[in-house]
């Protein structure tokens, strides 16, 4: 398929069809915390099923993940992966239907296309653009859910802490004296 036979995204997903609190993120990140945040935006029909699967299973991940279920992976938006970085993640997957697979059509090529949008963004302003990577899996890829977001887990620890994160009120303070003091809570 050439680029010119590629149809307009809004095409295939009207935004009017799918509600925007569908796609609105609502958890709570300790920002500053010493804890590792992974963000996953997952499509609806495959890789949010093959979490489901690997929770099933009992299958063994990370606990660093915290899961945005999407209609799509084409619903994704740059800001929203950006967001998710100035609210403390220190890592973005992005897990949609196989390549060729996609519900929507084209959906989880036009995700693809803008993570390496983001990737670009991040290397620009001096960040690693490995935080945030693609992953494709079908419905019934349990095993490989449970093993993305190990890979994934494993890459960011290696990174460090996302230099956005801010440390939270309760670190500020406990370098001034002031060890009661709450946690910073954000919400995305």
């Amino acid at each position: 398929m050439t680029r010119q036979e590629i149809p307009n995204p809004k095409d295939q997903i009207p935004s009017s069809a799918i509600p925007e609190a569908a796609v609105a993120p609502s958890w709570d990140l300790e920002v500053g915390s010493g804890d590792f945040h992974i963000v996953a935006f997952c499509c609806h029909y495959c890789a949010y099923a093959a979490a489901d699967l690997a929770g099933s299973l009992r299958l063994q991940y990370p606990p660093s993940v915290r899961v945005v279920k999407l209609p799509c992976t084409g619903k994704l938006d740059v800001l929203m992966i950006l967001d998710a970085f100035e609210h403390g993640a220190d890592g973005v997957m992005v897990a949609g239907c196989m390549e060729g697979d996609c519900h929507y059509q084209i959906g989880n090529l036009n995700a693809r296309r803008r993570v390496h949008h983001v990737q670009t963004l991040l290397k620009e302003i001096g960040l690693e653009p490995d935080r945030v990577r693609m992953f494709n899996m079908s419905s019934a890829m349990g095993q490989k859910w449970a093993e993305a977001v190990a890979e994934m887990d494993a890459h960011v620890q290696a990174l460090g802490p996302s230099p956005l994160r801010k440390p939270s009120p309760q670190r500020r303070n406990a370098r001034r004296g002031d060890r009661d003091a709450a946690p910073a809570v954000a919400r995305i």
